[in-house]
């Protein structure tokens, strides 16, 4: 075998292995590519479910809502005033 045949040789052999290097880059590439797509895409349903459970803690905590379940479920009232107690140290 002589020196140059060798030398095509390897560099086919080189150039089939850089081919087949770039075509599985690329295809990892592809596939980090569409698991980025889908978490982002579920960061924003997140972000979004995160916003309605924002906007419902503060609809229960709304003073008036919690009087009302005060007043309603435990039967509490207001105290009159001739039955507040003022304590001083």
């Amino acid at each position: 075998m002589s020196p140059r045949y060798f030398l095509l040789c390897l560099l086919v052999l080189a150039v089939l292995g850089s081919g087949i290097g770039v075509v599985y880059a690329r295809q990892q590439h592809r596939q980090a590519y569409v698991q980025l797509t889908r978490l982002q895409k579920q960061r924003d349903e997140l972000n979004i479910e995160f916003s309605r459970l924002q906007l419902e803690q503060a609809t229960w905590a709304e003073t008036n809502r919690i009087e009302q379940v005060a007043s309603e479920r435990l039967g509490m009232v207001f105290p009159q005033a001739a039955e507040l107690i003022v304590v001083k140290p």
